[in-house]
């Protein structure tokens, strides 16, 4: 195992929890919207060649709420500080969901901050056929079980999500669900002006991964994303048999499409 550690670093005004872990190149790891899971198979198989750099969002984990972040291109406006101030920029970057839209916002202010870009079945554009799944009018259990095409058949899911919960780890889902709904509820995890501003980003090679059977982010988001993001290099891959998570249901494929597009 890679040692990783979570230290507080007082960054863009703020107390902001980092977890760190590997060796080389820093690889940004911006987490979903239930929070950063834990040290998973994909962070240790990336972490062999590169540092990972993982931002706790603030108002969740030990990361205190940062009023002044209202919705996610303020967050994105957030990272990028963070950037700037620890030197980090430019840097390739991964993006989870909500992460994965962050990420997008980001790229629209300033697509120079990162190297290469890789989206992970990302919420913020609206899907052409299906609905974003309204999460947060769910348990936490019934949101968990949605993420994945078979969860019986993803060992990952149940090493991190099976089992009799703690009181702390559904106040951290709680936390975490909060945080979540204020920043991205109205309207349901997207921004309709995204799309039109990701025409804009050019000269950022951006790979787009998604499961098929997402019943989160429907996958005709996915082409939505690929076509918005028409002015620079863009490719997709779809994952079958896959739904919101590619990273712990196709875990090898996963890793190996990752590894090749940032090498």
């Amino acid at each position: 195992m890679a040692e990783w550690t979570e230290e507080i670093t007082h960054v863009a005004g703020t107390d902001l929890a980092i977890v760190k872990g590997g060796q080389g190149k820093p690889l940004l790891i911006l987490h979903e919207e239930l929070g950063h899971p834990g040290w998973m198979s994909y962070h240790e198989a990336l972490a062999k060649e590169r540092t990972l750099v993982i931002p706790i969002q603030p108002g969740m984990g030990k990361s205190p709420r940062v009023e002044q972040i209202r919705n996610v291109h303020e967050l994105g406006m957030f990272y990028s500080w963070v950037l700037r101030e620890l030197n980090l920029a430019p840097i390739d970057v991964i993006g989870f969901s909500l992460g994965g839209w962050t990420a997008a916002e980001m790229a629209t202010a300033n697509s120079q901050q990162f190297r290469k870009m890789v989206l992970v079945a990302p919420s913020g554009i609206k899907p052409p056929e299906g609905e974003i799944l309204d999460v947060f009018a769910m348990t936490i259990g019934t949101q968990l079980n949605a993420t994945v095409y078979d969860a019986a058949a993803t060992p990952e899911f149940r090493k991190l999500y099976g089992g009799e919960r703690t009181p702390e780890q559904f106040e951290a889902f709680e936390e975490a669900r909060t945080e979540s709904a204020r920043i991205a509820w109205d309207p349901i995890l997207h921004n309709p002006s995204l799309p039109y501003f990701l025409e804009g980003v050019k000269g950022l090679p951006t790979q787009i991964i998604w499961g098929r059977e997402d019943a989160t982010v429907p996958v005709s988001a996915a082409e939505a994303y690929k076509n918005a993001l028409k002015n620079t290099e863009t490719r997709l891959a779809i994952f079958d048999q896959c739904g919101h998570r590619p990273e712990i249901e196709k875990s090898a494929e996963f890793i190996k499409l990752v590894r090749e597009f940032l090498a």
